[in-house]
């Protein structure tokens, strides 16, 4: 069927735009064949809880019809258990909805087609149209199983094509189905009234169709079993966790030393040519103190950024974490939680926002509630500039045996921030009483060679989101921070710098008041409002004020040998410690009050973050100047 053909019947003009949403098990590569349809760069992982909101998307045909695509989270049941299977149960029974779901495009791993199948039924009963999807195909065909395709299409009554989601050319027959079904319309489900009307039971119904169906089973034993039997060990598999994040954050200095001077040259160099180039005057400040100051102090650590990705990145890909997450299950019913809430503080390293997001596939009311309060605690990508910046000052650049100082100072400040999670947690299921275990079950991905091009978009998603709060939200900060900082103008004849009279400096002053027991000048003070915004902001707002404050030479100087001027080595410790604590930024207070339903959880976090955030910069600052003798 081609474009002309389907424009060309008379009676099929017009077509409306029909609505496809993609069902299935987690894990199945329902997000995979998404990005496929619609030219989507949502992210793919291997484990549960990614898509916790459905996704929407576009695709066009071949025929030149539109159908709106909709990636719905995975679940095992129609009977939710979790928020994010809430949301399937809803798109799929809701006929009064904004888009109603024409067709259901159900994804299922062909090599587990047991696991699939009674969801497959019951979806069937439902009776939209339901195309079948059997991704994988090739995995399984490799692992020596062998299915009956035409006698599983008689026995379900509806269409079932192989596709291989990851693979350019891998969903064609889908492509075919779906063109045709554009120009011709959707087809009743004839299976709907085989497995609704005569209410057989899908468990029975799906083990009588797996004996028919299946002509080969795969082996028994497999590669991937071969190798959980290593990671999933129980006395090497945590050393091996532990050593791929140890290894994860020495990369993150080692490997980004080289690029970060690249960035640090270039954006110095461009500072110098605009000195040179602008009038002295209000401009030249504004260019090369306001903005250059500002964002150039923050992007230098997109190479620190992108590296921390990449490698959360394969290890998702190779469907490792889900496996951290069984090994950290034990560990956390110690302090009253399952495995269930390791992947969403997992995913809060990367930013809390969709890490607290994720905590609907926890089913325990409780565990979730706690899960979500701690999840701030984990270092986000966001802390890492700040991190990066005062370690690069204070900390020497040299090894200690194999290992980079440096890098061993920052995985003990992502050490801090989960041990403080696991005392809170603690803490806070006794109070709210204790839950009995509930041990972690899931399904285990195969594992998987990570492929470069989802590599690759994660990393651009990555690099994307950063340079555009650096050009959007940071780039307006520095500007107005420079506003702040550069007016009222001193009256004549004063002395010093020119900022110390502005609003800025003024504001900072009277806040040192309260920072000062813990070792912060006003300048930090004043780097630490903007910050609420953005974590990364705070950078940039001490690029900004420590540019204006600075006079003569010190203008050309960097900002982090500047710091390491004024700064004693207490004072940087204890900012440490702020950061490691204190609330990540408004959009993670905002999530927290909209996933929680609740004004009084979300000022219950900041509260007590912000306590914890204080009380520890005082006991840093004041025991490391007893240990220093400062």
């Amino acid at each position: 069927m081609n474009h002309t053909d389907c424009k060309s019947t008379p009676s099929k003009k017009n077509v409306p735009l029909h609505s496809i949403a993609l069902v299935g098990n987690p894990n199945s590569g329902k997000t995979a064949l998404f990005n496929r349809l619609t030219g989507s760069h949502q992210k793919v992982a291997n484990y549960a809880g990614v898509t916790v909101e459905r996704k929407e998307g576009k695709m066009t045909t071949d025929t030149g019809q539109q159908l709106h695509v909709i990636d719905l989270p995975g679940i095992y049941s129609l009977t939710p258990l979790t928020k994010d299977e809430e949301v399937t149960q809803t798109a799929l029974l809701d006929k009064t909805a904004d888009i109603p779901v024409d067709l259901i495009v159900y994804v299922a791993d062909a090599t587990n087609l047991k696991r699939n199948l009674k969801l497959i039924l019951d979806v069937i009963a439902l009776g939209h149209p339901t195309i079948l999807a059997l991704n994988m195909t090739d995995l399984a065909r490799k692992r020596g199983q062998i299915i009956d395709l035409e006698l599983l299409q008689q026995e379900l009554g509806i269409p079932v094509v192989e596709t291989i989601a990851i693979e350019s050319n891998g969903i064609g027959k889908l492509l075919e189905i779906l063109n045709l079904y554009a120009c011709n319309g959707f087809p009743a489900n004839a299976g709907s009234n085989r497995y609704g009307s005569e209410k057989k039971s899908s468990t029975l119904e799906s083990r009588r169709i797996l004996d028919n169906v299946i002509k080969k089973h795969a082996d028994t034993y497999t590669l991937n079993q071969k190798i959980d039997a290593l990671v999933l060990h129980p006395v090497f598999g945590f050393p091996i966790l532990v050593i791929i994040l140890f290894f994860m954050f020495q990369a993150v200095f080692s490997w980004a030393e080289v690029p970060m001077e690249w960035i640090e040259n270039g954006i110095g160099a461009t500072g110098e040519f605009l000195a040179t180039m602008l009038p002295d005057g209000i401009l030249r400040s504004l260019v090369v103190d306001g903005i250059i100051a500002g964002i150039g102090s923050i992007i230098v650590f997109l190479p620190q950024i992108l590296i921390l990705f990449f490698f959360i990145l394969i290890l998702e890909e190779s469907g490792y974490l889900p496996r951290a997450a069984f090994m950290m299950d034990k560990m956390m019913s110690s302090i009253g939680l399952s495995g269930h809430a390791f992947i969403p503080l997992l995913s809060s390293f990367a930013c809390a926002v969709p890490g607290i997001m994720a905590t609907r596939t926890i089913k325990n009311p409780k565990d979730r509630i706690i899960t979500i309060l701690i999840a701030p605690l984990m270092t986000c990508s966001a802390r890492l500039p700040v991190y990066s910046l005062i370690i690069g000052a204070f900390i020497p650049n040299r090894t200690i045996g194999l290992f980079n100082l440096q890098g061993l100072v920052l995985f003990g400040l992502y050490i801090s921030g989960i041990f403080a999670a696991v005392m809170v947690a603690w803490v806070l299921n006794r109070l709210l009483g204790k839950n009995d275990y509930q041990p972690l079950l899931m399904e285990l991905p195969s594992y998987h060679l990570p492929r470069m091009r989802n590599i690759a978009i994660g990393l651009w998603e990555r690099a994307r989101i950063f340079l555009i709060r650096v050009s959007t939200i940071i780039f307006a900060t520095s500007v107005l921070l420079w506003v702040l900082s550069s007016y009222p103008v001193p009256p004549e004849g004063t002395t010093g710098t020119a900022i110390q009279y502005s609003f800025v400096g003024r504001l900072g002053h009277l806040i040192e008041y309260i920072v000062q027991p813990i070792g912060f000048n006003w300048q930090i003070a004043v780097a630490l409002i903007p910050g609420m915004a953005a974590r990364e902001i705070a950078v940039s707002a001490l690029g900004t004020v420590y540019a204006l404050s600075a006079s003569g030479d010190d203008l050309s100087i960097t900002l982090a040998p500047l710091i390491s001027s004024n700064w004693s080595l207490p004072t940087a410790l204890s900012l440490l410690a702020w950061f490691v604590f204190a609330p990540q930024c408004f959009a993670t207070l905002g999530v927290i009050r909209r996933e929680t339903n609740s004004w009084k959880m979300m000022f219950f976090a900041i509260i007590y973050l912000f306590g914890l955030a204080y009380l520890a910069s005082l006991a840093t600052y004041h025991i490391s100047c007893f240990l220093l003798d400062q």
